[in-house]
């Protein structure tokens, strides 16, 4: 979501290495299986869900089924979290909830991450350019919003509410895809790069905490930056060739390109869930 990267660079990555073989046995015969985690079992399939995929190619409808029913079964404490932690509380200091962030794993074709809310803790409306994502609640319970780009234009309407509400003279029309609460357990939540959602934004109505698999990560180098949006009532702007019935409106927005963030506070913290195996 934007902050992924730059906390991910300050982290790195987070994996440990296979034991070695030994030639050692044991008198009742080779060992069991380990037991794969679900973390494990997660980064094994994005492994092979996003094999041959990349900006703006989402995975074959059987891959995205196959990842969403691996998510669709964990739980908070399968990735080593539990909701007594002090990430789900709320400090009365701060002018605004923060949220913390928990790098996972990255490499180039995906990256995995868990953002942790306290309640009221608001994630803004932000896009995931050329991006298939799967956000997975963990616990609690959140308030999700979310657009997809209506026709592909930009206006610069004349404002009918409140000029001084408009910091940047583009606007654009976007329609509604999802504006609905959710509670753990459900499943997860799938976006694409043109359709599902791609910009949303996340409210925490309890403290909660998502999981969340980008396929492929955010990189500004590839012209994947995470842009965030003010989303305005269609009855605020007037364009000409724009029409939408009066019983219509609600299923829209203006979306408007924003710069300073005064409302998200987000803070890194390590990951120390069960550790991927890399092979």
């Amino acid at each position: 979501m934007g902050i992924e990267t730059a906390l991910a660079d300050r982290k790195g990555k987070v994996y440990c290495e296979l034991p070695k073989e030994t030639n050692s046995r044991s008198k009742r015969g080779r060992r069991r299986p380990r037991k794969v985690s679900p973390v494990q079992k997660l980064f094994d399939t994005c492994k092979e869900v996003f094999s041959s995929c990349g900006a703006g190619i989402v995975p074959p409808p059987r891959d995205v089924e196959k990842l969403a029913s691996v998510l669709n079964t964990m739980r908070l404490a399968d990735v080593g979290l539990n909701p007594g932690m002090p990430y789900f509380r709320t400090d009365f200091q701060d002018e605004v909830p923060r949220i913390t962030y928990m790098h996972v794993y990255e490499c180039d074709k995906f990256s995995i991450g868990i953002f942790c809310l306290p309640p009221s803790g608001v994630i803004p409306l932000h896009n995931h350019p050329g991006m298939t994502v799967f956000s997975k609640l963990l616990f609690g319970s959140m308030h999700i919003k979310s657009y997809d780009w209506e026709d592909d234009f930009s206006i610069n309407p004349a404002p009918n509410g409140n000029p001084s509400q408009v910091q940047h003279p583009g606007v654009r029309l976007a329609k509604v895809k999802v504006d609905a609460d959710f509670t753990a357990p459900c499943n997860s939540s799938i976006l694409y790069p043109a359709a599902g959602g791609n910009m949303h934004r996340f409210t925490a109505l309890t403290a909660c905490a998502v999981l969340d698999v980008l396929g492929p990560p955010y990189s500004y180098s590839e012209d994947r930056d995470c842009t965030y949006y003010y989303d305005f009532p269609f009855a605020n702007f007037s364009a000409d060739g724009v029409s939408v019935p009066e019983e219509e409106r609600e299923a829209y927005a203006w979306l408007q390109e924003r710069d300073k963030l005064e409302d998200f506070a987000v803070d890194g913290a390590a990951y120390n869930g069960p550790k991927i195996v890399e092979c």
